[in-house]
């Protein structure tokens, strides 16, 4: 592996060999470090805002799964 910085960029290089799904892990969390960088949002905000959504969705999808 190797990390160079070259201008206003990071690039990391890696073996073939390495598991892709964990590199895509990497790269999703990067993603959103990226994306909340600037966020001045609490945790206990995002996490209702969450179990909101959560709720909403299954609400609209729950017949899907139980039978009726």
């Amino acid at each position: 592996m190797t990390i160079q910085r070259l201008d206003n960029q990071i690039i990391i290089t890696l073996p073939a060999s390495t598991d892709l799904e964990g590199v895509q892990c990497l790269i999703n969390y990067l993603l959103y470090k990226e994306a909340t960088k600037d966020s001045k949002a609490k945790q206990e905000d995002v996490d209702r805002l969450a179990r909101e959504a959560n709720k909403q969705w299954w609400e609209e999808n729950k017949q899907r799964f139980l039978p009726e």
